[in-house]
């Protein structure tokens, strides 16, 4: 039951974009078509799990064994740039097509706070092993699912007449704020 409120509390109620505001720029910079939000998604789920995975035990089996905690935030940021470039290579040899779509969105995964707020929450969250990568996961399902929401929805704006004072970032701008307010619906829930 533990597993289900930290999955239900990550996707929806806190979810990272919308609640926490945290990976901001890839939401609002690859949410102009459904396909590239699906592929930003996945690549974000891969990255924040493994990276969530290696900076526990970082976190618990050598910042804290050796009293080195104070140097967590550039080994995460470190580990996590890592872990981008392995996808960025994989992706440009197994999807060439998606590679070129993510354009330089996929090196900022490097820098998307999602992932290092992750990171740095399970910690402060005292979460185990376990939790924490439930927690990671959960939290790019809701990354994903608020990617992929937004995109469409901006999919059928720009089939929309628009006022030319609000196309573009302004009404993609209030289209997120709307989806927050949404999402603020869950709140509620745990």
């Amino acid at each position: 039951m533990e597993y289900i409120i930290i999955f239900i509390a990550a996707v929806f109620v806190n979810n990272i974009v919308l609640s926490q505001f945290l990976g901001i720029c890839p939401f609002l910079g690859v949410s102009k078509k459904i396909d590239t939000a699906m592929g930003m998604g996945m690549a974000v789920m891969f990255v924040l799990t493994i990276a969530t995975i290696v900076t526990f035990l970082i976190q618990k089996y050598v910042l804290d064994a050796f009293g080195l905690g104070y140097l967590q935030t550039i080994v995460f940021i470190l580990i996590i740039a890592a872990l981008v470039q392995m996808v960025e290579i994989v992706l440009k040899k197994a999807s060439p097509a998606l590679y070129q779509a993510l354009g330089v969105f996929l090196p900022l995964i490097t820098t998307n706070c999602a992932i290092l707020g992750v990171a740095i929450l399970v910690i402060q969250k005292d979460y185990n092993l376990v939790q924490s990568v439930v927690y990671a996961i959960s939290t790019a399902v809701g990354f994903a699912l608020a990617l992929i929401i937004f995109a469409g929805i901006r999919e059928q704006l720009a089939q929309t007449k628009i006022p030319a004072a609000m196309q573009g970032i302004p009404i993609a701008l209030i289209t997120a704020g709307l989806l927050a307010m949404a999402f603020m619906g869950f709140s509620g829930i745990v």
